[in-house]
């Protein structure tokens, strides 16, 4: 039995090896030559002087042949064209040249076992072509940039000038003053929006709330591109208006709704003697009489009490263009708030009420929030309501 699992599991690794041999020819027969460097690389890191191993050792040196004719013969032809567009491609495939090579070097040597010597790489130095074409790569970004600056018409045009020089900070940081276009890019391609409220409605608004609602810190919707405001700064034209218009508000009365719950219990009142159909006193085995628990019924009713008065908001949010002084949409906007509470008090014995309601009588009348109130305890979900409505329905 175990020279059968030891011979099955012989047969799955070979199968297995097989598999991962084919797949990594057949990526070099379609071209895709870097996947094939990176699966032959995988295996051979696990052990490289395994005799099942030495197909991915030639394998190898295929693709890595394969893959640098391609990339290098791409850079000749992109550099007759002399396009400055090509350059970031030159860069990449510069880029791409350097890694396919240190990702080859800490496995060597790599032996050929069956000639006992070990196989060549041909590695070149690609120092000095990475720093002239990220150099030049860099210096047509910057001055395309700082070209676009000035000519750019629209928000999108500075966001995709910022891009360019994000990532020109990313391949060469701190280029020449780059990080000030970038800060000048940044500025000019960024939203700022004006968001205030208007109370429409007959009820007065507490300041509280009002500055509650308002305070976008808490919102945390500011992004890259877009920057709330409730305090216009005169030295900002904002792009967009946000009016957070309160059209009515519905406060119900206040109201007690009383239940009335009555619970009887059986409960042990004293003892009594055991009789029997003709009233005689029963004995036990010993000759003595029995005793059993009397029982009485207790009562008790419940009046349990539940205060309640709830708040209604009801607006609209509209969005404003102010470059074109246009309206954008409007959105709906509703939100709510109830005042809920129990108590109770009762007649009757009391140890008849079940524990829930015991806890009832704990709790006495409380008075009932006033309208301002109210209207203030409403603000959390409002909150809710407002973050989810900007931060469903974008300027762009």
């Amino acid at each position: 039995m175990i020279k059968k699992q030891f011979l099955f599991l012989i047969i799955i690794s070979t199968f297995i090896g097989c598999g991962g041999v084919k797949k990594t020819q057949e990526a070099i027969n379609s071209g895709n030559y870097d996947a094939a460097i990176e699966n032959a690389v995988k295996n051979l890191r696990s052990n490289k002087t395994k005799k099942s191993n030495q197909p991915y050792v030639f394998m190898l040196k295929e693709a890595y042949a394969k893959a640098n004719d391609r990339d290098l013969g791409k850079i000749k032809f992109l550099k007759k064209q002399e396009n400055p567009a090509n350059l970031e491609s030159i860069y990449i495939i510069y880029v791409s040249l350097n890694n396919r090579q240190e990702l080859i070097k800490p496995l060597l040597p790599l032996p050929i076992l069956n000639k006992g010597k070990n196989i060549k790489f041909q590695f070149n130095d690609y120092t000095n072509d990475l720093i002239k074409s990220k150099n030049n790569l860099s210096d047509y970004l910057y001055k395309n940039a700082k070209k676009s600056l000035v000519n750019a018409e629209n928000k999108i045009d500075f966001r995709n000038i910022y891009d360019d020089l994000s990532y020109l900070n990313n391949i060469n940081p701190n280029y020449k003053d780059s990080q000030i276009l970038l800060k000048e890019a940044h500025d000019k391609g960024t939203d700022y929006v004006y968001v205030f409220m208007q109370n429409q409605t007959d009820k007065v608004i507490p300041i509280q709330l009002e500055d509650d609602l308002l305070n976008f810190d808490t919102y945390r919707l500011n992004d890259l591109w877009t920057v709330y405001h409730n305090n216009k700064q005169p030295q900002l034209n904002y792009d967009f208006e946000i009016a957070l218009n309160l059209k009515e508000i519905k406060i119900s009365p206040e109201q007690i709704r009383e239940k009335q719950i009555v619970q009887e219990k059986q409960v042990k009142d004293g003892w009594k003697y055991l009789l029997d159909r003709q009233g005689n006193v029963v004995k036990d085995s010993l000759g003595k009489n029995i005793k059993v628990d009397k029982f009485k019924t207790i009562r008790s009713t419940l009046y349990q009490n539940t205060q309640s008065k709830s708040v209604q908001i009801i607006g609209q949010m509209t969005y404003f263009d102010l470059k074109n002084n246009q309206l954008i949409k409007s959105v709906p906007i509703e939100s709510g708030f109830k005042f809920e509470h129990n108590y109770a008090t009762y007649n009757g014995d009391k140890n008849a009420l079940d524990q829930n309601y015991l806890d009832l009588l704990n709790y006495k009348y409380v008075p009932f929030p006033s309208n301002e109130q109210m209207i203030y305890d409403s603000g959390e979900d409002l909150k809710k309501k407002i973050k989810y409505i900007i931060s469903n329905n974008q300027f762009r």
